[in-house]
C-alpha cells in the first residue's frame, strides 16, 4: 500500500470524471470505493484499478472499466 501524506487528498478517476477524497471517504481502500461508487457509476463493478502518484504527489486511483462485447 502506498503511503499518501496526510494534507493531500486522493483522487479517483473514472473515465473523464474526477473525484476528490473528503472526510467520509478517507478510510476506504479503493475496493471500497469502488463499492461506493458502483450505484453512480456501474463500469467499476468489473474495471482494472490503476493507482499513481502525479507530480503534485496527489494519489491518484483510476478505474477503468474492462472491455466487453456488446448483444
Amino acid at each position: 500500500m502506498t503511503e499518501q501524506t496526510p494534507n493531500t487528498p486522493r483522487i479517483f478517476k473514472i473515465g473523464s470524471t474526477i473525484i476528490a477524497e473528503d472526510a467520509s471517504t478517507t478510510d476506504l481502500t479503493p475496493e471500497q470505493m469502488r463499492d461506493v461508487l458502483r450505484y453512480q457509476f456501474p463500469e467499476v463493478v468489473h474495471a482494472t484499478i490503476r493507482t499513481w502518484t502525479d507530480n503534485t504527489g496527489t494519489q491518484v486511483i483510476e478505474y477503468a472499466p474492462k472491455p466487453g462485447r456488446k448483444g
